[in-house]
């Protein structure tokens, strides 16, 4: 590689922290290929979920999330990243190509990407303290920045509308057969493992926090925070959405999802997505024409709040190593490392 573009160990450490980014049940749906002057995102078909996912939208989102969290990663080593979404219509497994060009650090960059190492998914309860609406404002504009609509949810009519939804589409994924099966198949996970959900990482049953249903996770083992008497959860819920409903606009609404997130990590906010009403279409239709008037389709929610100050950290979430993620386009050489 020349050095108008970033040498090999910076290209490698930039995709080990883009392969932190958020996954459906931390499936980790992709691979990077690499060129002599670009990276590509690939999805990877042999890790989506068959019957929670048959779509596929859950794996665009997920591979949107580590796009994002690549440019991040990147930008606060100081390069600059031009993307080509769906660069190649013949080969849908092919999402993007990034091509990296020397830029300065600003402030947000460098934020945003050492907030990649604190973000998890926090399934537990939140505290009732309330989310300053400058967060939420934020969070807002820079979802729509990186080419999505995030829509807080305040108002309690609409929200009563996306609880219900919530909890709908959990109880018609119980019914569904095979569900339960694959469900298990990605959690209950120990702490040796490179994907899945771990079992200290999930509630032991279906909980409600407040009133927003959470999905349960067979063979969980998360203790729940300790809060204070008669304290009500204060999580706010933000639903994701863009105005087109083809891959690439899901994938802006993973790389959304992503600078929502860390806006959030950055802040000290606990986060957790919800993809589960978005996997069921009669809950995702109720949702686009009741909570978003029909103008815009939902394509993930938001849950994000304070835990009680005396909350635990909970386990970091395993990962694949990056080089096992990793692919060379032919005549590149992997870096000794």
């Amino acid at each position: 590689m020349t050095h108008t573009i970033p040498d090999p160990h910076t290209i490698l450490g930039a995709i080990d922290l883009a392969n932190r980014a958020p996954s459906v049940h931390n499936t980790q749906p992709w691979r990077w290929m690499l060129g002599s002057e670009s990276i590509h995102l690939m999805a990877d078909p042999t890790r989506r979920l068959q019957i929670i996912d048959p779509d596929g939208r859950d794996l665009l989102l997920s591979c949107g999330a580590a796009l994002h969290h690549l440019r991040i990663s990147l930008a606060a080593l100081g390069w600059r990243t031009t993307v080509h979404r769906i660069p190649n219509p013949s080969d849908p497994d092919h999402l993007a190509a990034v091509e990296m060009h020397a830029h300065e650090s600003s402030e947000e960059d460098i934020a945003l990407a050492g907030a990649i190492a604190h973000r998890h998914t926090d399934r537990r309860r939140f505290s009732s303290w309330p989310v300053p609406d400058g967060h939420l404002e934020l969070m807002v504009r820079r979802a729509a920045r990186a080419g999505a609509l995030l829509v807080p949810v305040t108002e309690p009519g609409t929200r009563m509308i996306l609880t219900n939804a919530i909890e709908d589409a959990a109880r018609t994924q119980q019914e569904q057969p095979g569900y339960a099966a694959e469900l298990a198949m990605w959690s209950g996970r120990s702490r040796v493992t490179d994907d899945g959900v771990l079992a200290t990482n999930a509630p032991s049953d279906q909980q409600r926090h407040g009133d927003t249903m959470m999905r349960a996770f067979p063979g969980g083992t998360l203790a729940q925070t300790e809060t204070g008497h008669g304290e009500s959860d204060g999580g706010e819920l933000l639903v994701l959405a863009t105005l087109l409903d083809d891959p690439a606009s899901i994938l802006r609404a993973g790389e959304a999802a992503s600078a929502a997130m860390l806006t959030a990590t950055d802040f000290g906010l606990a986060t957790c997505p919800l993809s589960q009403p978005l996997e069921v279409a009669g809950t995702r239709v109720a949702i686009r024409d009741q909570v978003l008037d029909g103008v815009a389709f939902p394509q993930l929610v938001l849950r994000t709040g304070w835990l009680p100050t005396a909350a635990p950290p909970v386990m970091r979430s395993p990962r694949r190593p990056a080089e096992q993620t990793i692919d060379y386009l032919p005549g590149i050489r992997p870096p000794c490392r």
